[in-house]
């Protein structure tokens, strides 16, 4: 049954309206999914799209309800804006809003307040354009007791648990755990692009946890065992030099000390402005996507193993 969770009218007779699709056989857990917070990252889409499908070919194995909100920023992915457009307004950073705020405030509100009581949430995001990441889950330190256990079963290649940070308070995640609705952030791909690997995988991860919580009977896969790594496993690549970008490792790639990364090159004079090279033995889990790069830019994130 799709419902409107909050319709805001606009200028010149158009309005704003974020739907979500309930799926229920009446009683029983309830997961939501949602995505589409900024609207460069679509990865969530085709996930919303696959979860949808194999429950309408098997109904008989929902035992709960199912919300499917595709689309939290819809004027951002209409316009292919990572932002709300005309706000210029990263929408992860005005959680958990306010009722009688301003629009995009009254906007978050509604939304908290519709997925909140949720047995578990689950936040789809990608990459931004410039980077390609690993089907991965993201966990602030403060709330891993409560929610590694249930990451567990999302059948990513990696939980990554990440130190607090003030941004971190702004954004839904940290809004809906703030009050009491696990909220988990699924973090895979690349910006403006569709993984249908990663978005699968990240599907049989939804259907997995789902039967761990009862709301579905159907068979499912056994989910991947992940990493589990804290900020301190983790190590930062940044370019040393502007240029061109040329990789010469694999996305997750295992490496080793002083293996090539790639190579950050000139066009107009036909030179290697710098070799990257691995500072550490681990997996290539983030890897610069878009080739054109300023020095400071982050070519790679390597998870130490």
């Amino acid at each position: 049954m799709i419902k409107t969770v909050t319709r805001i009218d606009l200028p010149v007779d158009e309005e704003l309206s974020i739907l979500k699709n309930r799926v229920s056989s009446g009683e029983g857990p309830r997961v939501s999914v949602v995505t589409g917070t900024h609207g460069d990252e679509l990865e969530g889409q085709a996930v919303c799209f696959e979860v949808n499908r194999r429950i309408g070919e098997h109904p008989e194995y929902l035992r709960g309800t199912v919300d499917l909100y595709p689309a939290l920023n819809p004027l951002g992915i209409d316009s292919i804006t990572r932002g709300i457009p005309g706000f210029d307004l990263d929408m992860n950073r005005i959680f958990p809003g306010a009722e009688d705020g301003v629009m995009t405030e009254t906007i978050a509100a509604r939304i908290v307040n519709d997925i909140r009581g949720s047995d578990v949430c689950v936040d789809i995001h990608a990459s931004n354009i410039f980077l390609r990441e690993i089907p991965q889950i993201r966990i602030n330190t403060v709330t891993a007791d409560t929610l590694v256990p249930l990451a567990m079963y999302m059948n990513v290649d990696f939980i990554w648990i990440h130190a607090a940070s003030t941004v971190l308070e702004s954004t839904l995640a940290y809004a809906l755990n703030s009050v009491g609705t696990p909220c988990l952030v699924a973090e895979m791909g690349v910006g403006m692009r569709i993984t249908p690997e990663y978005t699968r995988q990240l599907a049989d991860g939804i259907f997995c946890l789902m039967r761990k919580l009862g709301a579905w009977t159907g068979p499912v896969i056994e989910p991947r065992a992940p990493i589990v790594s804290a900020d301190g496993k983790v190590s930062f690549l940044n370019a040393g030099a502007s240029g061109i970008f040329l990789p010469q490792v694999e996305h997750t790639r295992r490496v080793l000390p002083g293996d090539r990364i790639g190579d950050i090159v000139d066009p107009l004079t036909g030179k290697v402005s710098e070799r990257v090279y691995s500072p550490c033995a681990g997996m290539v889990f983030t890897l610069r996507e878009y080739p054109v790069v300023d020095e400071g830019s982050l070519i790679a994130r390597i998870l130490e193993v």
